[in-house]
């Protein structure tokens, strides 16, 4: 712990300059004590550490000592520091943050000002759109229990609507798409399975740890089990014009083919599941099910289905 201080304080101080020995008392959660003695154990280890005397006094590093700013380029330490700065934000974690200080000092001066004053020119936003600080807490709680091997007790609503309790082994977190999601082996099917954060009700670490699994592997990760084990079928949609803005969002330009008179036809393999029919009905009546005939059917079936609902008020 004391060696991670010592490097994220010589970081500090070549990032910020000087510092009191208050200021670092406070940001590294020690004793004004400590922080002498650290500084004279930077000092030892050759780091040219120096004390300023008065009211504006404290520590800094003399210029002499800088770290090497020729092992990247200063558009790399840019999109570096853009790609931290957004997991940072997305999960509350001092490590990235203390990271973010470290690359700060490859940026030149006048690089590093225009950094600090208007941020980057590139933008990585990890958070989820919608997603309030109750995922980004089960995000952290989650993390520590990946780095500490313990279990996670969660409440998790199914694709059918029904809730139970789950004990997991959690392996890795993962962001897909616009959300997050627990990779764990779930003790109650016996394999691993993917959780939706946003899906968690309730969730709390037990004490118990365990001894990790060999999990699939995330690269190239198969996700349809994570959604689905309903059957596959090859579908075909006619979107009309209106609906050209949002099938970008959920198809790949080869899979639009524009048709005479101004439609979009779609060909593709769905999982005939909750999502795939949300996703039809989520379109209005800016789509239509072309085959085949039994999807059709059960698109018209919940349509009318909602009618009923209204109906009956009305």
């Amino acid at each position: 712990m004391k060696m991670e201080r010592l490097l994220a304080m010589t970081v500090l101080l070549l990032n910020r300059g000087r510092m009191s020995a208050k200021e670092l008392a406070e940001r590294f959660e020690v004793s004004v004590k400590t922080i002498y003695r650290d500084m004279e154990t930077l000092n030892r280890a050759g780091i040219p550490v120096m004390a300023v005397q008065g009211i504006s006094g404290g520590f800094e590093i003399m210029d002499r000592y800088k770290l090497d700013r020729h092992l990247v380029s200063q558009g790399e330490v840019s999109s570096l520091l853009a790609a931290i700065q957004g997991v940072t934000q997305a999960m509350e974690d001092r490590t990235y943050s203390d990271l973010q200080e470290k690359f700060k000092t490859l940026l030149q001066p006048a690089d590093k000002s225009v950094w600090e004053s208007k941020g980057g020119s590139l933008v990585f936003d990890f958070q989820p759109w919608g997603q309030g600080p109750a995922v980004k807490q089960k995000v952290t709680l989650l993390r520590q229990a990946v780095q500490d091997k313990h279990l996670a007790k969660l409440s998790y609503i199914n694709q059918d609507g029904t809730e139970n309790a789950r004990i997991v082994e959690p392996s890795a977190l993962v962001m897909k798409g616009s959300a997050w999601y627990l990779q764990g082996y779930c003790r109650m099917r016996g394999d691993f399975r993917m959780f939706r954060l946003s899906r968690v009700t309730e969730l709390s670490l037990l004490p118990e740890s365990f001894t990790p699994r060999d999990a699939p592997v995330l690269d190239g990760y198969s996700w349809n089990p994570a959604w689905s084990h309903k059957e596959e079928c090859e579908v075909r949609l006619i979107f009309r014009p209106e609906a050209r803005y949002r099938m970008g969002d959920m198809f790949s330009p080869e899979q639009i083919v524009p048709m005479q008179g101004g439609d979009f036809a779609v060909q593709a393999i769905f999982s005939l599941d909750e999502w795939f029919y949300s996703m039809i009905l989520g379109f209005g009546d800016f789509v239509k099910v072309e085959h085949p005939v039994s999807v059709a059917q059960e698109i018209k079936t919940r349509a009318e289905r909602i009618i009923a609902l209204y109906q009956q008020e009305c």
